[in-house]
């Protein structure tokens, strides 16, 4: 980190994906807002929505439209049970898709929990300049997916890059 460098607070929207949480209950979305608000990052906006294709796209899509919001992170339906479809739903609506994301949570999570990882459908993209990171829905995942990537990635003083210039937080 270039602790010289200037740190740009972003706007990010929580999601969490599930038929059964309640906000009292989502440890998961309420780790990440934590950790979003901790870092200096502004939470603009945490929800749940239930783990449906339409439903899914359809608050990401308003919050890809929203030039304040500059990161969208969610945690669940990056399984295979049949409710599972967080990746079905959000990867069209990207611009570009961050490979390295998926595969190095995937690499992270090795250490873990073994070759289980392989069942990890994490993503991340990037829609009219808003970053998009898809994680699994259990706390020690979001977990490592923040301290392993996103803390880093998100703060505009990492070096040699980060992706807080590719957003609206920038401009």
């Amino acid at each position: 980190m270039n602790t010289d460098a200037k740190f740009t607070p972003i706007n990010v929207a929580v999601l969490t994906v599930s038929d059964t949480r309640s906000l009292e209950s989502d440890t998961s979305g309420q780790y990440l807002a934590d950790q979003v608000v901790e870092m200096g990052h502004k939470l603009l906006a945490r929800e749940i929505v239930i783990d449906d294709i339409y439903l899914l796209r359809a608050k990401v899509s308003e919050w890809i439209a929203d030039p304040h919001i500059h990161v969208i992170i969610s945690t669940g339906g990056t399984g295979f049970t049949g409710r599972d479809s967080t990746p079905e739903a959000l990867a069209p609506l990207f611009d570009k898709q961050i490979d390295g994301f998926g595969e190095l949570f995937r690499h992270l999570s090795f250490a873990d929990i073994g070759t289980s990882t392989v069942q990890s459908r994490a993503l991340g993209g990037m829609a009219n300049n808003t970053m998009i990171f898809c994680l699994p829905g259990s706390t020690g995942a979001c977990r490592m997916g923040w301290n392993g990537i996103l803390k880093e990635q998100l703060d505009s003083r990492h070096r040699p890059c980060n992706f807080v210039p590719h957003t609206n937080a920038s401009k």
